[in-house]
């Protein structure tokens, strides 16, 4: 129910539900992180240029933070990267039809080792490639708009007021630095240290939006976190069972996700199966797996460490 509760107010915060609370922005770099075997290292950056495969994704992530707080709107032009800094500005171009889009980066992703960046619909639509779901494009970032984000970012300005300054810096007018009046959001409670029994695995989580490749898209939500990794590492937990059958369909239901495994554990004077995911070198890498997990559907994954 409290999960229940928590993800109807963060669909409830955005602009786009009429809500009249403007969203109150931060400037987010973060460390090193590792998914799948592979270790990222954000950086500030200016100037950065990168070729390569882009993706887009839309209604199942529609209303749900992303990784530097906001609240993702497809109908915006945003888009996630793996290291650059949130926000910061780029120019996309369509290699395939020579259309061009600029882009505000607020989430982090795309984990598909082929593809350098996951866009909103709204600038997978300016680019024509909703239909294909998969586009060869060019990235420039812009040096001007990305510092003058960066200064309204810090001063708290939201999602409004970045794009306010935007317009302003690519009209070439001077941009004004803007302070968000409404209060940061409390941040979530922790999740519950209890460990929930299931008799039967819970229903299958929808299915992600699929592109051209058949693959489903990525955007990764994580905060920030400089834990270090304790001796068995971390792990990503999404359910504990009764019979080792039932931790068994739940398991194949969540093996796209990353390695599984089944442990066995001890709850309330019986033994339980516990499915998890892992282990992942940070707690920030956990995180972002279960922040993917919960978004899918699965509302008891939760980070646990060994």
């Amino acid at each position: 129910m409290a999960l229940t509760l928590l993800a109807v107010a963060a669909a409830c915060s955005g602009r786009h539900h009429g809500s009249t609370v403007a969203q109150r922005g931060q400037y987010k770099v973060g460390g090193p992180y590792t998914i799948d075997g592979v270790t990222y290292v954000p950086t500030e950056e200016f100037q950065h240029t990168e070729t390569g495969v882009a993706s887009w994704y839309g209604p199942g992530f529609h209303g749900k933070y992303t990784a530097n707080g906001e609240v993702y709107d497809q109908s915006d032009r945003t888009a996630a990267h793996r290291t650059l800094q949130m926000p910061s500005v780029l120019r996309v171009t369509n290699l395939d039809n020579g259309q061009s889009t600029v882009v505000r980066v607020n989430d982090r992703g795309p984990f598909a080792r082929s593809r350098v960046l996951d866009l909103s619909r709204a600038a997978a639509e300016e680019l024509g490639m909703v239909g294909r779901g998969t586009a060869n494009v060019r990235i420039e970032q812009l040096e001007a708009p990305s510092l003058a984000l960066k200064q309204v970012a810090i001063n708290g300005g939201g999602p409004d007021e970045q794009r306010a300054a935007l317009a302003s810096s690519l009209s070439g007018r001077a941009p004004t630095t803007m302070v968000a009046s409404a209060p940061a959001p409390a941040p979530p409670p922790p999740p519950a240290p209890s460990v929930t029994v299931y008799s039967t695995p819970p229903p299958p989580a929808p299915a992600e939006p699929t592109l051209g490749t058949g693959r489903p898209t990525v955007a990764s939500i994580a905060t920030s976190v400089t834990s270090l990794q304790p001796a068995g590492g971390f792990y990503v937990q999404t359910g504990a069972f009764s019979t080792v059958g039932n931790a068994e369909k739940q398991r194949g239901l969540v093996t796209s996700y990353g390695s599984t495994e089944i442990s066995p554990a001890s709850s309330g004077g019986r033994e339980v199966y516990r499915v998890r995911l892992g282990p992942y070198s940070t707690q920030e890498a956990a995180g972002m797996v279960a922040d993917r997990l919960r978004r899918s559907g699965y509302g008891d994954a939760r980070v646990v460490s060994d």
